[in-house]
């Protein structure tokens, strides 16, 4: 479970994010939808322990974030960040590769070879392994990560933003490599989605933030209503029964 108590983060005296309190549960896909500027990143990012909090506490299975070695933290959770700075003479295997650093420490044994090459292929990225990142199209890049940090083979995975650039076939294709990691390994991915209707096809649950607060948190059923949409992002939201579930017209 993650937990997040009284969290807060302050960048002016107008810009404030929380105080955040949440409990997130083991398992399953969580999106965190909003506008921008709603504290969506900002609050992945706490979690993820690359930025500070100012007040408050996390933990991520019962670890606190801010008092647990950076070691130990690399075995529960790992998290993917937006920007991406990229060495482009590496390969697909050298880049999944990194995702073992916190067992080999750079020394990657044969089993570590064999849980590079099953995220490898999980991701269908076997013809492309020997290929520069530099050489590669941008989903097929966004899927080289993504098979990074899922190669750490943690409890808890941190998305921002995956679908970055994406268009929207190469879109779906992730959401389901997600959505299937999820069900076979039996991880938690938490990830800010910016598209509402993405998040409500693919998630188990959706924490809604505005202006640096969690507005809503619940099961997709609950969060796709439209009037609590509507109030989030400020503009008009209906909701239709769509041919996989709630579908958001705005």
């Amino acid at each position: 479970m993650i937990s997040i108590s009284n969290a807060r983060k302050s960048y002016t005296s107008e810009v404030n994010i929380g105080p955040l309190n949440i409990e997130i549960p083991k398992a399953g896909i969580t999106s965190i939808i909003g506008p921008n500027g709603a504290g969506k990143s900002t609050t992945l990012l706490m979690i993820g322990r690359l930025l500070n909090m100012d007040e408050g506490q996390i933990n991520v299975a019962n670890m606190d974030v801010s008092e647990s070695k950076s070691e130990d933290l690399a075995k529960v959770m790992t998290i993917l960040r937006q920007e991406n700075h990229f060495v482009t003479r590496l390969t697909v295997r050298q880049l999944v590769g990194f995702g073992r650093f916190p067992y080999s420490k750079g020394r990657l044994t044969n089993e570590d070879e064999r849980i590079i090459s099953k995220y490898i292929d999980f991701f269908e990225l076997s013809d492309l392994e020997d290929r520069y990142l530099d050489e590669l199209s941008g989903g097929q890049r966004q899927r080289a990560y993504v098979a990074m940090v899922l190669s750490q083979e943690t409890e808890y995975v941190l998305l921002d933003e995956p679908l970055n650039n994406l268009d929207v076939a190469r879109s779906v294709k992730m959401m389901e490599h997600l959505r299937h990691a999820a069900d076979e390994f039996g991880i938690t991915i938490l990830t800010v989605m910016h598209d509402i209707n993405f998040a409500a096809k693919y998630s188990d649950r959706i924490c809604a933030m505005k202006d640096g607060k969690i507005s809503a948190f619940g099961k997709i059923k609950e969060i796709m209503n439209p009037k609590l949409l509507t109030d989030i992002f400020e503009t008009d939201i209906e909701i239709i029964d769509g041919p996989y579930g709630p579908l958001a017209i705005y």
